[in-house]
C-alpha cells in the first residue's frame, strides 16, 4: 500500500535529457538502469536512467525502427572460478525489412536476418516458460519447458510472420547481404537461424504476442490467428472484429487471449477451444492500445478514455476520462495506470479509477511510456524536439520494501525481460 500511496502523491526526483533530434520515438523500453528508444530516424539509443547519459547509439538499420524487444540470458564462465552474469541482446524490426540483433554490452549489431518483403512491426520474444503438456496417451498434464530455447516472432506488413532461433552468447555472427531482394524458400533455408514462415492472414499484421508455444497474431484483416509455436499450424482463427485488429496480448493463468480493434471493441477469445467469451463494448472509437497486469486489462482508445476491466468476469470496473485527444500511449499495473495523450501524462488509481496526478501537461506531444519498480520513463515531443522524461522513485520503493533509503533496489529481473536460458560459456 505504501509505494502504491507514494507513486501518486510523493514528489520523485526528476530528469530530462534531448533524444534522437527532432524525430519520433517508436519504441521505448527499461533495463536495468538503461532506458532503450528507437526512432523512425533509422537509430537506436541507450540512456543511462539515473543520470541521461548517453552510452550508446546504435545504428545498422536503413530505415525507422517500429519494433523492439529485449533477452537478458543468465550465463556463466567456463573458468576454474566460474563467474555468472547477463548477457543482453536487443532485438529490432525496421521498414528495411530486416530483424537484427545488438550486443547490448558493446552496441555492435552481430546478426541481420531478411526475408521480409515490407515493414517488420511487430517482434515478440518466445521465452522458455513451465506449461502444462497433456499426454496423448494416459490423458494426464504434465509440466513441460517451452520453447526450449528462446525464439524470435516478427510480424509484418507482407502479412507474414516469421520464426527465428535467438543467438546464443558468441554464436557466429550472420549478416545477410544486401541485393538479395526477396528470398526464396530454399535461400531462407541458408539462414541457420530462420525456422519457418507463418502464412494466412490476408493483411499486415499489426500485433504479435507468446506465450510458451502459443503465438498470437492480429492483422488489418480483422482476424486474430493463433499458432503452435512449434510446428507452425495454424490453431484457431478468431473471426468477429468489423474492422482492422491493432493489439493483442495473452492472459496466461485464465487461458484466454485479448484482442483491441478499429471496431471500438475488445475482445476475450478461449484459448482452450478458441470461442468468444466477452466482448466488451463502449468506446466509440479505434481502440489502438492494451495494457494487461495480474488481474485486470486496460483499453486505450482514439476517443480520449481508457477503460479498466476485470479479466475474469469481463466486466468495467473504472471509465477514466479527462484525456482530450486519443492516447498515444499506455502501461499499468495493479496499482497504477500512466496515459499520455493531447500533451499531458496522467496517472490512475486502478483500484477506484480516479485520477491522482498530472505528470507533464503543455507539451506538444507523448509518444511512449514504460515503468518499472523504480523509474517511470516517457517520450515526448516539445517545440519540434523529442526529449525523455524520467521520475526516479528511488527512495520510495526502498521504504516500501523496508529497505535503508538510498540501497539500490534494482534487481536482475526488474525489467521483467529475464530469460530461463541457462548458457555455460
Amino acid at each position: 500500500m505504501a509505494n502504491q500511496i507514494n507513486w501518486q502523491q510523493i514528489v520523485p526526483k526528476r530528469l530530462t535529457f534531448p533524444a534522437h533530434g527532432m524525430n519520433v520515438v517508436t519504441c521505448l523500453l527499461l533495463s536495468r538502469k538503461r532506458i532503450i528508444s528507437a526512432s523512425d530516424d533509422h537509430s537506436i539509443q541507450m540512456h543511462s536512467s539515473e543520470t541521461g547519459e548517453l552510452i550508446q547509439s546504435s545504428l545498422g538499420h536503413e530505415g525507422g525502427v517500429w519494433a523492439l524487444a529485449i533477452c537478458s540470458r543468465r550465463c556463466t564462465n567456463s573458468s576454474d572460478a566460474p563467474q555468472r552474469f547477463h548477457h543482453d541482446m536487443l532485438v529490432s524490426g525496421s521498414t528495411d525489412r530486416t530483424v537484427r540483433v545488438w550486443n547490448l554490452q558493446t552496441g555492435q549489431n552481430t546478426h541481420v536476418f531478411a526475408g521480409h518483403t515490407s515493414t517488420v512491426r511487430c517482434i515478440a520474444l518466445a521465452r522458455p516458460v513451465w506449461i502444462d503438456v497433456e499426454d496423448t496417451t494416459s490423458g494426464v498434464n504434465r509440466k513441460e519447458k517451452w520453447p526450449k530455447h528462446t525464439m524470435i516472432i516478427s510480424g509484418s506488413r507482407d502479412e507474414t510472420l516469421r520464426v527465428w532461433r535467438l543467438p546464443a552468447p558468441g554464436e557466429s555472427e550472420y549478416r545477410w547481404q544486401k541485393g538479395e531482394e526477396q528470398l526464396t524458400d530454399e535461400e531462407m533455408k541458408e539462414n541457420p537461424y530462420h525456422l519457418m514462415v507463418l502464412k494466412g492472414h490476408k493483411g499486415p499484421i499489426r500485433a504479435v504476442a507468446v506465450h510458451g508455444r502459443t503465438i498470437v497474431s492480429g492483422s488489418y484483416d480483422t482476424t486474430v490467428r493463433v499458432w503452435d509455436l512449434i510446428t507452425g499450424d495454424v490453431k484457431f482463427i478468431l473471426t468477429g472484429h468489423q474492422q482492422k485488429v491493432y493489439s493483442v496480448v495473452i492472459d496466461s493463468p485464465r487461458q484466454q487471449i485479448c484482442s483491441a480493434s478499429m471496431d471500438g471493441t475488445v475482445r476475450i477469445w478461449s484459448l482452450q477451444d478458441g470461442s468468444t467469451k466477452h466482448t466488451l463494448s463502449g468506446h466509440c472509437s479505434l481502440v489502438g492500445l492494451l495494457s494487461i497486469s495480474s488481474s485486470t486489462l486496460v483499453s486505450a482508445s482514439a476517443d480520449a478514455l481508457l477503460m479498466i476491466w476485470d479479466l475474469k468476469e469481463g466486466v468495467l470496473l473504472h471509465r477514466l476520462e479527462g484525456h482530450k485527444g486519443a492516447i498515444t500511449c499506455v502501461q499499468h499495473d495493479d496499482e497504477k495506470v500512466i496515459s499520455g495523450s493531447d500533451g499531458t501524462l496522467a496517472m490512475w488509481n486502478t483500484k477506484d479509477g480516479s485520477r491522482a496526478r498530472i505528470l507533464l501537461k503543455a507539451v506538444t506531444g507523448v509518444w511512449q511510456v514504460t515503468f518499472d519498480r523504480r523509474f517511470l520513463v516517457a517520450a515526448i515531443n516539445q517545440q519540434n524536439k523529442t526529449f525523455v522524461e524520467v521520475w526516479d522513485f528511488t527512495e520510495l520503493t526502498a521504504v516500501a520494501e523496508g529497505e535503508p533509503p538510498g540501497k539500490d533496489d534494482t534487481s536482475d529481473n526488474e525489467d521483467g525481460v529475464e530469460s530461463d536460458d541457462e548458457i555455460n560459456i
